[in-house]
């Protein structure tokens, strides 16, 4: 993965004069904008098992115009917990009640 840094001049007159670019990165920042909204809302209102519930979907594609995906990417407990702001072992807790209720399935288990 690499980063491109653009010059604000060279971001307004892309913006002004290219329609598609112009459309498509304003909705790339209105959907960004809106996360972020979610995410802070999520952080001030919900416990920490509809967080962690929230962000299994997210990760899942869920919701999304697109099939949501089967298989989630392989994450460990602790870079879960560092999102939803909690510990390891409640995220381990809420994963095994998760699985109990036969909303989670997981052959491998997590790391």
């Amino acid at each position: 993965m690499s980063a491109l840094v653009i010059e604000n001049k060279e971001m307004f007159r892309v913006l002004h004069s290219e329609r598609a670019f112009s459309d498509r990165f304003i909705t790339y920042m209105l959907e960004r904008n809106i996360r972020i909204e979610e995410d802070l809302i999520d952080q001030l209102f919900n416990s920490s098992e509809k967080r962690l519930a929230r962000a299994l979907l997210l990760l899942a594609r869920y919701g999304k115009q697109d099939k949501p995906q089967r298989i989630l990417p392989k994450i460990s407990q602790e870079t879960l917990a560092g999102n939803d702001c909690t510990t390891r072992s409640r995220v381990n807790f809420f994963m095994n009640k998760f699985k109990k209720m036969a909303l989670l399935n997981t052959t491998e288990g997590c790391k």
